[in-house]
Order: structure tokens, then sequence, then C-alpha cells
């Protein structure tokens, strides 16, 4: 998933982290060089698509303009990671 917006800088990668670890996702969260938000997220279907769901409008402070969800086969992630 990739997050377009005033996405940086607005504790978007630790509030996605901490919404990962109540619905038992793994994965990771990362920041990009061209102000985007990139993100991993595996898990059960439901609880993905409450972690992408919540991305749509992200923390306080987050301006979404857009989102890009690609689906990929998993990798078998445990955890999850702020990068």
């Amino acid at each position: 998933m990739v997050v377009r917006g005033l996405v940086q800088g607005v504790f978007f990668r630790d509030s996605t982290r901490r919404q990962a670890h109540r619905n038992g996702v793994a994965g990771w969260v990362s920041n990009r060089a061209d102000g985007a938000v990139e993100a991993i997220f595996e898990g059960e279907a439901d609880a993905v698509e409450r972690l992408v769901a919540y991305s749509r409008k992200g923390p306080r402070g987050a301006q979404v303009e857009s989102i890009e969800v690609t689906e990929e086969e998993p990798e078998g992630l445990s955890g999850f990671g702020v990068r």
C-alpha cells in the first residue's frame, strides 16, 4: 500500500504500527523519499482491511490525498516494524 498526501511528520508510521498490533497484522511501514508512506500488511483478511480503512484517513494531522493498494502473495512475515 502507498499512501500519498500530508502523511509524513504526523505519526502515520507509529499509529499504523499500533493499529497493526491491535489487529494482529504483520508487516512494516516506511516513509518514502517522495513524501509518501509505504506499508505491507499480512494477516486475516478482515484485519488487513481494517488497517487499509484506517490508512484512508490516517492519524490526526494527516491529510490523505490518495491510497494505492496492491495485493501480493504473502511473504510469511511476523511482527510489525517501522522502517
